[in-house]
């Protein structure tokens, strides 16, 4: 339990760091004389270091102490985040943040193994929804805390205050206990020191398994909706229903926090509770989420008012919360145990690569296009229906599986 509240407080602070540069923009822009193209790509400098390495630490992490990884990813995200609060130019800055993405797909890559390795099948999930619950809630603070600290001292300031903690954390990773690859599991030969080291075939082998595939293809085009709905939606309200900037930023920032925390909560503990009566369970969860937060997104697009607008994105952002444990949880049960580090580091670099990097900019061109926003955000819901068709297949496949089985 020490190290799953450990390892959760570490991935609070993983999403406290990446966001706090949406808190300082403005005046970071203003400061190094950035125009908006200028200030877009500082996001993407990150996004390059984060999934464009993730394939290197899983390849590591399936041959080496995880925690001595984990330690150092940790120790170069908090350094490149307090380095972005003294680069002195466009360029330094830039490099800083490709720092952070480096240290963050580390962590990334091998945290959901370790925790894994922690917990029975039973359990485990249950573990990483409480794991990824730090998201909503890290990024939350990263731009409240930001704000505050940016409006009191600068925004050089509020860099520093972000990134010291994990200099310190990072140290006192070393004293946790790192359990064995497939220590929990019941089958013979799953823990470390059983089986040979995998190769890269052995990798490659990973889109051989169905299970694996139809999960990531879900998550990539969850990912790509998600991506730019948390780019362009509160814009969407500011154009299409005359909210105040502050106004959407702010609506966006409490829906984020109160659906992502009791989203994810009650997703992850649901699931594993249907998982249980349900061989199924988990498969499920993603796919009626899914379907229950497209047609919600479309009617809040379609909305003719702010409030109408406002209640239904509010649900739909809650419908999109409650897979992300089990997302993760298929991912880690769909592979070999020796591969679950590689597992992850391909699915971060698949649904950046083919989701949110691009998401962002495409809806950005049809809106120019398609000459408004109001037209160009109804792509999403579309995005969504297609992740609940791939996640429903993988529901039908296991309950086949479980009918044959019995």
């Amino acid at each position: 339990m020490l190290s799953l509240v450990f390892l959760t407080g570490l991935n609070l602070f993983n999403y406290l760091d990446r966001f706090v540069l949406a808190a300082v923009l403005g005046p970071l822009k203003s400061d190094l004389q950035l125009n908006d193209g200028d200030a877009g790509f500082i996001s993407t400098a990150f996004m390059l270091g984060y999934f464009v390495t993730s394939p290197f630490f899983g390849y590591l992490g399936d041959r080496f102490p995880r925690k001595w990884l984990t330690a150092a990813g940790v120790f170069v995200w908090s350094l490149g985040t307090i380095l972005s609060g003294l680069a002195p130019s466009y360029g330094a800055l830039l490099a800083c943040r490709v720092l952070i993405g480096l240290g963050e797909a580390s962590y990334a890559t091998l945290a959901p193994g370790w925790l894994a390795d922690l917990f029975t099948a039973e359990k485990r999930n249950n573990a990483l929804t409480i794991f990824y619950v730090a998201i909503p809630v890290g990024s939350a603070l990263g731009y409240v805390l930001g704000g505050l600290v940016e409006h009191a001292y600068g925004w050089r300031w509020a860099f520093g205050l972000a990134g010291a903690p994990g200099l310190l954390l990072a140290a006192a990773l070393a004293f946790l206990p790192e359990p064995a690859r497939g220590a929990t599991e019941t089958n013979a030969g799953a823990a470390d020191g059983h089986g040979k080291l995998p190769a890269w075939r052995d990798i490659g082998g990973i889109f051989r398994l169905a299970d694996y595939n139809l999960t990531l293809l879900g998550y990539t085009a969850y990912t790509f909706a998600l991506g730019a709905f948390g780019v362009w939606g509160p814009l969407f309200l500011v154009r299409q229903h005359g909210l105040a900037n502050h106004n959407a930023d702010t609506f966006f920032g409490a829906v984020l926090v109160v659906a992502g925390l009791v989203g994810t909560l009650l997703g992850g503990f649901a699931a594993s509770r249907w998982q249980r009566r349900n061989p199924a369970g988990y498969a499920l969860t993603l796919g009626w989420s899914a379907t229950a937060g497209a047609p919600l997104a479309l009617a809040a697009f379609l909305a003719p008012g702010a409030p109408a607008a406002m209640t239904l994105l509010g649900l739909a952002m809650f419908a999109l919360f409650l897979p992300t444990g089990p997302i993760n949880t298929l991912l880690l049960e769909s592979v070999p145990v020796t591969l679950r580090a590689s597992a992850m580091a391909m699915s971060i670099f698949i649904i950046h690569l083919f989701g949110d990097l691009w998401s962002p900019w495409i809806i950005g061109q049809l809106a120019d296009v398609w000459h408004g926003l109001a037209r160009a955000v109804l792509v999403l819901p579309a995005v969504l229906a297609l992740a609940a068709f791939f996640w429903l297949w993988l529901a039908v496949k296991h309950a086949r599986v479980s009918t044959a089985g019995r």
